[in-house]
């Protein structure tokens, strides 16, 4: 196919209007799970798009955009915390820190009263979640007790500058890297021992 005929093909998005929003909105929100502003970003984009290609009133749209989603949020079906709590567990048990949690969800407009439930609903499900998480971080990466046995030592000190970057305070990546095998690892994590 040459590069004209590859043009020729490609269709010109419509223009936006407040239907066309709404129909876009509902159909982000049935794919993903989303936060207000992260949502009103994404519609905006189709806006200035649109203001680009068909001349659209940018102020309208943005008009169009706070009505909408005001709308979905009066009807429960866009919630900042509820949104915030299933992804602080979805990060938490990838092995995501505290810290990465929260910038995660500051990434996505997340405000910073959802931020803070989330992550005191998260400590309230889960004793000693940091833990628990620095060891599915250490898992997923195979360090220290997960690592063989040959290269644990030489890699020990990349192994904790890895953690220290994904958010680990050092005492407690020092502990996960440290573990002489998995079942004290998990003994520790039972025991609440950290």
């Amino acid at each position: 196919m040459s590069e004209n005929s590859a043009e020729k093909t490609r269709r010109k998005p419509k223009p936006a209007t407040q239907e066309r929003l709404r129909k876009a909105a509902l159909y982000y929100i049935d794919r993903y799970a989303t936060s207000t502003e992260h949502l009103k970003s994404v519609l905006m984009r189709r806006v200035t798009r649109s203001a680009r290609l068909h001349d659209t009133d940018t102020q309208e749209g943005q008009a169009w955009i706070d009505e909408i989603v005001a709308d979905l949020v009066t009807r429960k079906l866009v919630d900042d915390r509820a949104f915030a709590e299933t992804r602080a567990i979805s990060l938490h048990r990838g092995g995501a820190s505290r810290r990465k949690i929260a910038m995660s969800l500051k990434s996505k407009g997340v405000g910073n009263s959802d931020i803070e439930a989330a992550l005191h609903a998260l400590e309230e499900s889960h004793t000693n979640a940091e833990f628990v998480a620095a060891r599915n971080y250490a898992r997923r990466r195979r360090f220290g007790p997960w690592r063989n046995p040959e290269e644990r030592e030489g890699r020990h000190d990349r192994d904790l500058a890895a953690m220290a970057r994904a958010g680990f305070s050092f005492q407690m990546a020092q502990k996960v890297i440290d573990a002489p095998d998995i079942d004290t690892l998990d003994r520790m994590v039972d025991d609440g021992d950290y």
